[in-house]
């Protein structure tokens, strides 16, 4: 029991940083954190709502579509509508509107339910992406930091320790799905084959004609360095979770860029938002900051 204890105390303290000193680059970064996660809320919202009005059949019930009746977002005008609604919200979000509003402190998790609305409405067709989760669990992060706490210090700390939380969480559940799936033998360079062939494939419906580029040439040539490649993308999943603590986040954080890089090469899918993402949580921009702007001290 102790050591239960013990252990969920420190990935607290470590994830959040609550009581920790401040300071003028935490200061300036949790606001750029908070703009990029905005922005790119923003950015999903047009991307999906100008797709949502080229829909005219649901195939697949994916999130909010499993409860309601996703298809009166489709046929008309609302997709745009939702986005412009997501655009005012996250705005007055990041503005802090609830200085002048009542109510203010709820238009991220306005923002956030709406955003969930546009992301069902769009992925109803048999596809199920990646690519928005880790900008979709950052406002959501904001959204209960608006929520639960009073002080703006706690409440921005709280939002970057729940990207960490769920970055960590959300790679070492892919990591368990493949083990459960296939067990140690996930890591077999022949299922690289099947999946660099399937993109080409791809290629060649669009432009009609393919052809591999030098990592993906060396992958399909040599079995061993493509189960290698998969073997360091489990391997680093796996270890995902350990950026819940202070030590070794920022190399884990680049371990889990390296792998969007080596997918990116391999099977050419970009994660783009996810990428800048890692990119901004993967250093400490904060105490790069501090040094460069140091902030001054006065003698008593």
């Amino acid at each position: 029991m102790t050591t239960k204890a013990s252990f969920f105390g420190n990935v607290w303290e470590n994830l959040f940083d609550f009581g920790r000193p401040d300071s003028r680059g935490q200061r300036i970064f949790r606001r750029v954190f908070e703009a990029f996660i905005g922005a790119g809320s923003i950015w999903l919202a047009w991307y999906w709502g100008e797709y949502i009005l080229r829909i005219s059949d649901i195939v697949l019930e994916l999130g909010f579509a499993r409860y309601i009746d996703i298809s009166f977002m489709h046929g008309n005008q609302l997709p745009i509508w939702n986005a412009w609604a997501i655009t005012a919200l996250v705005v007055l979000g990041f503005l802090r509107i609830d200085r002048w509003v009542p109510f203010g402190r709820w238009a991220y998790m306005l923002a956030t339910l709406l955003l969930m609305l546009q992301y069902a409405a769009r992925f109803v067709l048999g596809e199920i992406p990646h690519s928005s989760n880790l900008v979709g669990m950052g406002i959501m992060g904001f959204a209960l930091a608006e929520l639960i706490f009073r002080d703006r210090t706690e409440g921005g700390r709280f939002a970057i320790g729940f990207s960490y939380f769920f970055i960590g969480l959300g790679y070492t559940s892919a990591a368990l799905s493949k083990l459960v799936a296939r067990g140690l033998t996930w890591p077999d360079g022949r299922h690289l084959w099947l999946w660099v062939n399937e993109k080409a494939v791809d290629e060649m419906a669009r432009s009609g004609s393919v052809e591999l580029n030098f990592v993906q040439q060396l992958a399909v040539d040599h079995w061993w360095i493509a189960t290698a490649f998969l073997a360091f993308g489990l391997l680093t999943e796996a270890c995902a979770w350990l950026v819940w603590f202070r030590k070794p986040r920022y190399l884990v954080m680049w371990g889990v860029m390296a792998l969007h890089m080596g997918i990116w090469v391999t099977m050419d899918i970009l994660f783009a938002l996810s990428v800048y993402e890692i990119l901004l949580l993967g250093l400490p921009w904060a105490a790069f900051i501090d040094r460069l702007f140091p902030e001054k001290t006065s003698l008593s």
